[in-house]
């Protein structure tokens, strides 16, 4: 049975298309992927497990299902993924972030790492791995590896869109990990970019386009 859950829903198909318009500027791009990012983990986190404590209303106590939001940890992959991160921490301020820095070789589309800095005790947490963009699953697979290393071992995979090749390479090297996906697309090109894709997810966030 897949673990992929690819989103179904009119606000989605209405933020994405805001985000593959090459005419959305900068500030209305960021906002989309951060409402987005929201959506994405309303669904990602249905199933996390809550606690109970007493709240008093004005009128009476009652007993209240909370998530323990230090127990959940946002990992966005630097830099793109720092534009959902952004919008997920208005739903858990309480919730430590970590954060997995790569780039992606122009010539051999190989992703290398550069960074990394994550909570000590993330082998107890739930942890959200996010990037807008699963293109050929290289930069996935390595931030899932380098999480792992650190004792991960909750792991749900949050991006905007992904291409079918993508989506084949995570899914067969991580089964049981769960990936939610805004939509899926066509296929990569020849420069293994996501078709019809939304174009350079960091640059369009940071306004950092040629």
């Amino acid at each position: 049975m897949s673990n992929t859950h690819v989103m179904k829903h009119p606000l989605v198909d209405h933020l994405i298309a805001k985000m593959r318009n090459k005419d959305t500027c900068p500030a209305e791009f960021r906002e989309a992927i951060k409402k987005l990012a929201q959506l994405e983990a309303y669904e990602a986190l249905r199933d996390i497990q809550t606690k109970q404590i007493e709240v008093e209303t004005p009128l009476e106590k009652t007993a209240q299902n909370v998530i323990d939001e230090e127990n959940i940890c946002l990992v966005p992959i630097l830099r793109a993924g720092l534009g959902m991160s952004d919008g997920i921490s208005v739903l858990l301020p309480h919730s430590p972030t970590g954060h997995i820095g790569m780039y992606r070789d122009e010539k051999t589309h190989i992703a290398h790492e550069y960074y990394s800095r994550l909570p000590k005790n993330i082998a107890n947490m739930e942890v959200l791995l996010l990037d807008p963009m699963l293109a050929t699953g290289g930069s996935a697979i390595d931030a899932v590896n380098q999480l792992k290393s650190h004792g991960a071992k909750n792991i749900r995979f949050l991006c905007a869109i992904a291409a079918p090749e993508g989506v084949a390479k995570f899914e067969k090297a991580f089964p049981e990990i769960p990936l939610y996906i805004g939509a899926l697309d066509r296929q990569l090109n020849d420069n293994c970019y996501i078709l019809p894709g939304l174009g350079d997810a960091g640059d369009r966030i940071f306004g950092t386009i040629d």
